[in-house]
């Protein structure tokens, strides 16, 4: 990856939706050059998708919390099982396999208070690996608008 790839991903990563024509004259190369790069980027793995900024407010799942989540014991099968079920739950956004005093970070987004007490008490809670939770509500998430600045 050159220089010209980063410019690509920079202008690209602001807007997935922009065309490559627009990233092109933004960067001050052909159409055809950033198609290629872009092809390229894909093909590697760089890119790996684009997808939705979604208002959870709007779709009722306003509150958000970020959730540290201790397995024990940490064996390789308690670590994976509890990371592919909690990631298919419909209240988690995102999962961050950690290190340090926590195994996890599940990021959630849920309708109210009530319903994130009953998601941690009720089913995290309910998993028998699962040795400690420590929750965090999240008041405001913002994005980097691009990992090139």
């Amino acid at each position: 990856m050159d220089d010209l790839d980063r410019r690509i991903l920079a202008a690209w990563a602001t807007d997935a939706r922009r065309s490559l024509r627009d990233i092109a004259a933004e960067v001050g190369v052909s159409p055809t050059t950033v198609h290629d790069r872009a092809r390229a980027l894909q093909r590697a793995g760089v890119v790996r998708g684009a997808h939705l900024d979604l208002d959870l407010g709007q779709l009722d799942r306003g509150v958000q919390a970020l959730i540290a989540v201790r397995i024990r014991p940490p064996s390789r099968s308690n670590i994976e099982s509890f990371r592919d079920w909690v990631r298919e739950l419909p209240e988690t956004v995102g999962v961050f396999v950690t290190s340090g005093r926590a195994d996890f970070m599940v990021h959630v987004a849920v309708s109210s208070n009530d319903d994130l007490y009953a998601f941690v008490i009720d089913r995290l809670t309910s998993r028998a690996e699962i040795a400690d939770v420590e929750t965090s509500v999240i008041y405001e998430h913002l994005r980097s608008p691009s990992p090139f600045r």
